[in-house]
């Protein structure tokens, strides 16, 4: 059974930091695409920040590019985002998501291209 399972959301104040983890378990990762989401309440899942199999390129929304970094460690089953000067509008539940097909060459940021989810972490800003 597929599972990835996020950790790492808090409480911090605005322009703090904050580390997210997602652990995947039931299959290998390493051929997919991981990606965040967030959603915040009463608005739609946007795209945060991808990465490619194997890690070898990542994507970022323009809203937090700069500021966020995706990584991930296939050896762990891990995939990781680095959230630094982190702003009041960023508070949403984050979500980690598993790609449906293997060895796409750029991440997707649609929700609809992928199949496996986590329960999701809230990050609250406060400013």
């Amino acid at each position: 059974q597929v599972q990835l399972v996020e950790s790492g959301g808090g409480l911090v104040p605005a322009g703090g930091s904050l580390r997210l983890s997602c652990a995947a378990s039931g299959r290998t990762f390493n051929r997919y695409a991981m990606t965040w989401f967030r959603q915040a309440p009463g608005k739609e899942r946007e795209f945060v920040a991808a990465v490619t199999w194997l890690g070898g390129s990542t994507d970022y929304a323009d809203s937090v590019k700069g500021r966020f970094t995706i990584s991930r460690d296939d050896a762990k089953n891990m995939v990781y985002l680095q959230m630094n000067s982190l702003k009041p509008e960023d508070t949403a539940v984050y979500y980690c998501a598993a790609d449906r097909l293997p060895l796409r060459n750029r991440g997707s940021r649609n929700p609809v291209d992928y199949n496996y989810w986590g329960q999701g972490t809230q990050v609250t800003v406060s400013s």
